[in-house]
């Protein structure tokens, strides 16, 4: 991983034991939470196309957003939530 992605996965983990840590309960809507989702993505992509990633999930978490199960695509696309795009992937209904 590049200086710039090991800097990133080092901010991150500073938001969980500094701010997330914090909380008395866990709010993130998603599995696995938003910050794990960015370090997976930033470790498999790299810092721009894994921070890009992690960018688009934020977007997805919003007030009417259901949640549920969101992986990290095993193959880089922004598109791989959509059935049309060759790197789509069906979300899995139970964790691992």
């Amino acid at each position: 991983m590049s200086v710039a992605g090991d800097a990133i996965v080092r901010m991150i983990r500073w938001y969980q034991r500094h701010f997330s840590a914090k909380r008395a309960v866990p709010c993130c809507k998603f599995y696995p939470s938003c910050s794990n989702y960015a370090i997976q993505a930033v470790r498999r992509f790299g810092a721009c196309r894994g921070g890009l990633l992690a960018v688009l999930r934020l977007l997805r978490c919003r007030p009417w957003s259901y949640g549920g199960i969101d992986d990290v695509p095993q193959r880089f696309s922004v598109f791989y939530r959509f059935r049309w795009s060759k790197a789509h992937e069906e979300p899995r209904l139970t964790p691992l």
